[in-house]
């Protein structure tokens, strides 16, 4: 096969199987494309299939050697193992995205420091790492869907697996019930409908309006702990900090909005805390979040 064969092929496949962002399709495309121009010419699916961590890792050196960041070299790692996992698949691997026959490959490692929100990228990054490494369309679309509710509006985990399908089709705003039985009504931003409409679209188990909204590969409700293992995966792809949880997403929805101007009592709401006092919390990690910012940018600091 010709180089601009497969890369046609693996555009095809981020494109209209995975439905990745633009950015994400760009971002791997061109790290599949640098792989391929370092290999011989005539490459197949099954050569392709059959490559090793000793050459990814020789890759991912040149790279960083070329002044390839961390987070930058993280995504690229990330956008590697997805390329291989597809080759397998193509090559007739069936077995080709389960763990035992992944390449073994670390990402960079990230300066411990303080807990701390993830940024927005990181989120996203998150969402579409998690998604990439899913075993079927329909659970990358769903794990997707979660992580946005998470990001995009703020739910507790437990919250969003909580949903019934009876919230279909989402509107702008939707009600949930959360912790002591309080209800809510949370604003929905449109890019997080999309993603819960096409988990919707493509989950192969129907949709009752009495059952669960976030199905398991088996039919029954979602458990918490799929979301949370998936999570863990894709934070070592990227090179995230064990802090990076399902939960740091609700995190860094409030101390996102904060950061925006939104005030307290609306945030309290948002978030569905009892006492402001909760909420009063985001106010210390923004300050942190901000001293970061000049500790690293100011000329003088």
């Amino acid at each position: 096969m010709i180089v601009a064969e497969i890369l046609a092929a693996w555009n095809a496949h981020l494109t209209l199987s995975r439905r990745r962002s633009p950015h994400t399709v760009r971002a791997y495309a061109a790290t599949a494309a640098r792989l391929l121009h370092t290999l011989p010419e005539g490459q197949t699916w099954a050569t392709l299939a059959r490559l090793d961590a000793p050459i990814l890792r020789t890759f991912l050196a040149e790279r960083r050697a070329d002044g390839l960041g961390n987070v930058s070299a993280a995504r690229e790692l990330s956008a590697l193992k997805s390329f291989i996992a597809f080759a397998r698949e193509q090559a007739g691997d069936h077995h080709g995205r389960s763990e035992a026959s992944r390449p073994r490959l670390r990402g960079p490692r990230v300066k411990k420091g303080l807990p701390r929100p993830v940024t927005p990228d990181e989120a996203v990054n998150l969402a579409e790492t998690v998604a990439d490494d899913a075993s079927l369309p329909w659970i990358a679309a769903r794990d997707r869907a979660v992580l946005l509710l998470l990001y995009g509006a703020g739910m507790r985990i437990a919250e969003a697996l909580a949903l019934p399908a009876l919230v279909l089709p989402l509107g702008e705003t939707v009600v949930i019930t959360g912790k002591g039985g309080r209800q809510r009504v949370i604003p929905l931003l449109p890019i997080v409908r999309a993603g819960v409409d096409e988990y919707a679209r493509l989950c192969p188990w129907p949709l009752a309006k009495d059952q669960p909204l976030f199905r398991g590969a088996k039919g029954g409700p979602l458990a918490q702990g799929m979301v949370q293992r998936a999570v863990a995966r894709a934070r070592t792809y990227l090179g995230l900090p064990a802090t990076a949880t399902p939960h740091a997403l609700r995190h860094s929805f409030a101390t996102h909005l904060l950061s925006a101007g939104a005030d307290l009592r609306s945030l309290q709401e948002l978030l569905g805390h009892a006492s402001l006092s909760s909420t009063q919390i985001y106010t210390k990690v923004d300050a942190a979040t901000l001293l970061d910012v000049y500790r690293n940018a100011h000329p003088r600091a």
